[in-house]
């Protein structure tokens, strides 16, 4: 039995499972709205005011999303409308907080990265 053919497929069926969840969390909407739950529980239309830009439709979109991979919980309460809940998840909660320290390492680094982006464009630019 060749254990490279065996080893490179499952690396590659592994690879694509990671792109596809990579792809899913650095959407535009994901990680805007798994910060903004992070701060605690909020109604539909509370998260709606919290997200800027986002759209009903895509705010639902992203909350099944999220609801499917266990990132988010939904909860229903029986009131007159019923009001309906959104709340991370234990996941929810772990990857709002590496989404955090991302944005603190971008915002340590901008300068250095401004800076890389200037020197990269000028020399193009020969």
């Amino acid at each position: 039995m060749d254990m490279t053919a065996t080893v490179s497929t499952r690396g590659h069926q592994k690879c694509g499972k990671l792109a596809e969840h990579l792809a899913r969390i650095g959407d535009r909407w994901t990680l805007p709205v798994v910060v903004t739950l992070g701060e605690g529980p909020l109604r539909f239309n509370q998260l709606r005011r919290g997200v800027a830009g986002i759209s009903q439709q895509m705010l639902t979109r992203t909350l099944r999303a999220l609801e499917r991979d266990g990132m988010v919980e939904r909860t229903v309460h029986p009131t007159v409308p019923p009001q309906v809940v959104y709340a991370l998840t234990e996941l929810g909660t772990s990857l709002a907080d590496q989404a955090l320290r991302i944005g603190t390492w971008i915002e340590a680094n901008l300068d250095n990265i401004e800076s890389a982006r200037v020197s990269f464009d000028a020399r193009q630019g020969d």
